[in-house]
């Protein structure tokens, strides 16, 4: 019986490998759009915020749980159909992700950033579409994300108008 190159994907030590090539991808977006922007909780605290924004510890754990979806999201489409269209979306939303802290915090650029995370929004998106395709437990792993950069975009463009 010959295996095919979506069966060897998904066999014996390779799979795990590649979860863990997953984590490691999203903890350099998250890294990456950390670089120079350490002790943004005074900052966060200092801006004219609406009254329905989170205190700023939350940020961590909610990133935490929600890197670590997006990282088993990506892995299962992986598993599935290997890198194609679906993984090029993924990597882009990813990439817009890591842009947004850095610009927000360390540039304050709250309106340059609310453009960024609407870009962000529609490349989770895509991303889900494509997901879906392939994938229902992946394209709903990533639904908490998209839910939270909503939230997250809502409360960009008030922080940009409030302190304009």
């Amino acid at each position: 019986m010959e295996i095919s190159e979506g069966s060897r994907r998904t066999t014996g030590a390779r799979k795990w490998w590649a979860l863990l090539g997953f984590g490691a991808a999203v903890t350099v977006a998250a890294a990456a759009g950390g670089l120079g922007v350490q002790g943004t909780s005074q900052e966060y605290a200092d801006l004219q915020q609406p009254s329905w924004a989170p205190p700023s510890w939350l940020f961590g754990p909610v990133w935490t749980v929600l890197y670590a979806l997006i990282a088993v999201a990506g892995w299962l489409v992986w598993r599935r159909v290997g890198f194609g269209p679906a993984l090029w979306a993924w990597v882009v939303q990813l990439v817009l992700n890591a842009i947004w802290t850095p610009l927000f915090f360390g540039a304050g650029q709250y309106g340059l950033a609310f453009a960024e995370i609407v870009l962000m929004w529609l490349a989770i998106g895509v991303t889900v579409a494509l997901f879906l395709r392939v994938s229902r437990p992946a394209a709903a792993l990533m639904l908490p994300y998209w839910a939270w950069v909503t939230f997250a975009a809502a409360l960009n463009f008030a922080i940009w108008r409030l302190n304009a």
